[in-house]
């Protein structure tokens, strides 16, 4: 069993994210065909739920891969308009296991998560367009870590 781990922004640039399902659909099918049954994805607004859903499509043609969300608290929506709420949970109840790393949130609750994503994985995708932030940190351990990263989000990492 292959991991792949999901990472990027939260806000995502309207000319980055052109054509992002079919790149996305394109990189799973072809993660898939490499041997990746497990996609994890933290459960963040942006481009986790982009990834998580474009899992749970796959996963009709593809009955044999997971969902795994690691979340870095279990109030992490709190703060969500009801839409993102409403679609938060129902990726949820439609994940194949959900992993709550805290309680509540605390300072460093999210790096923690990024963590959890990328220990176990194989593969990173993510979505950066732009330097810092906690999708370069990520990127940077899975890089150390040795994960084959693949970048959905047209910056070469």
């Amino acid at each position: 069993m292959s991991v792949c781990c999901f990472t990027g922004h939260r806000e995502l640039p309207q000319e980055a994210a052109d054509g992002l399902r079919d790149r996305l659909e394109q990189t799973i099918t072809h993660l898939i065909s490499q041997g990746v049954t497990e996609f994890r994805a933290g459960g963040a607004l942006g481009f986790d739920t982009v990834a998580a859903l474009a899992v749970l499509e796959q996963r009709e043609k593809y009955p044999h891969i997971r969902l795994v969300l690691m979340l870095p608290c279990a109030d992490q929506d709190k703060s969500w308009g009801a839409a993102d709420r409403r679609r938060y949970q129902s990726i949820k109840q439609a994940a194949d296991e959900v992993n709550v790393l805290a309680e509540h949130y605390y300072r460093g609750c999210m790096f923690v998560r990024n963590r959890a994503l990328v220990d176990g994985s194989e593969y990173c995708v993510c979505f950066q367009c732009h330097p810092g932030g906690g999708t370069q940190m990520t990127v940077d351990y899975a890089g150390k870590k040795g994960l084959k990263i693949i970048n959905v989000g047209g910056k070469t990492v």
